[in-house]
């Protein structure tokens, strides 16, 4: 998977321009923040974990049986359902009051609350039928843009939810998913460095952290589980509910338009600190990695089956 269509590492932005050309930037300060660009480069967006996911690589072909595939499920499910502890304490750990609000979009539309857009005033016009209605967290229904504050709260909306869903259409139940119990040793590594890293008190390693989430995030792996999943629906579980992937490979993509700007306030800000950023970011990302390496080895191990 290239990089460069995710974002053009060594572009100064006109956001930066800008700062320069009003003397709010010296140049010496736009050449250190490209020297940091680079390295942001060089240990992150070319991490194996970013460029080249063996299990996400082998899914997106849709060739996991139906025990494999509930294997995944419960496993992502522990993740999924375990990153509300992780985003929580982002929230409380949060520096500055704007960030503490960023915070609080991922949390609150994680748990449910559905993202509006005030420009445009209310967004269903159209009659929704009963199921529809009972479809809250649907893409089809929901808007990728937006803001939670003034948003409404459902139940169905809530990400979780959706999962169980997915989960439904293989035969797992609530009581099969999302607890620390269901986890495989890898996964709850993973769930305890992101409380570790993402949610620390230390601001510069948690927005390294969370700088690094959002990359992997935005960087492809949802398309490659959205590609497998829907061949599977088309050539053998016609009933499998996707919204939950399909949800979350349209918001990503979104978000991948945001992380530079978010990492040009952070570097510049008089208390930046590089080599934490790295610490929580390079932590986070070899977390990421053991969750899939570990996923990859009981497919091949067959402990999937």
């Amino acid at each position: 998977m290239s990089t460069a269509a995710h974002v053009d590492h060594l572009a100064i932005s006109e956001r930066i321009e800008g700062r320069l050309q009003r003397g709010e930037l010296t140049p010496r300060q736009v050449d250190s923040y490209k020297e940091f660009l680079e390295e942001v480069d060089r240990d992150l967006f070319h991490h194996r974990v970013i460029t080249s996911n063996a299990y996400t690589r082998w899914f997106q072909h849709g060739e996991a049986t139906d025990a494999e595939l509930r294997h995944f499920i419960r496993q992502f499910s522990v993740f999924s359902n375990q990153f509300l502890v992780a985003a929580l304490l982002r929230v409380i750990h949060a520096p500055t009051l704007q960030q503490a609000r960023a915070a609080k979009e991922i949390l609150m539309n994680e748990l449910g609350v559905i993202y509006h857009r005030p420009d445009r005033g209310e967004h269903r016009t159209e009659h929704v039928d009963d199921e529809g209605k009972d479809r809250e967290g649907d893409p089809e229904l929901v808007s990728t843009e937006g803001t939670v504050d003034g948003g409404t709260f459902r139940f169905r909306a809530a990400h979780f939810e959706w999962l169980l869903a997915v989960g439904q259409g293989l035969g797992l139940t609530y009581d099969d998913m999302g607890q620390r119990k269901h986890g495989q040793p890898y996964t709850l590594h993973f769930c305890n460095e992101l409380q570790h890293l993402y949610g620390s008190e230390d601001g510069q390693i948690s927005c390294g952290a969370s700088f690094a989430v959002e990359n992997w995030a935005a960087a492809g792996f949802w398309q490659e589980l959205e590609d497998g999943l829907m061949h599977i629906k088309q050539t053998r579980i016609p009933h499998l509910r996707l919204a939950f992937f399909t949800w979350h490979n349209r918001v990503e993509a979104q978000h991948a338009g945001h992380v530079m700007e978010e990492l040009e306030d952070v570097f510049f800000a008089p208390d930046f600190d590089r080599h934490r950023f790295f610490e929580g970011a390079r932590g986070a990302l070899e977390a990421v990695a053991m969750f899939w390496d570990g996923l990859e080895m009981d497919r091949t191990t067959g402990i999937a089956n």
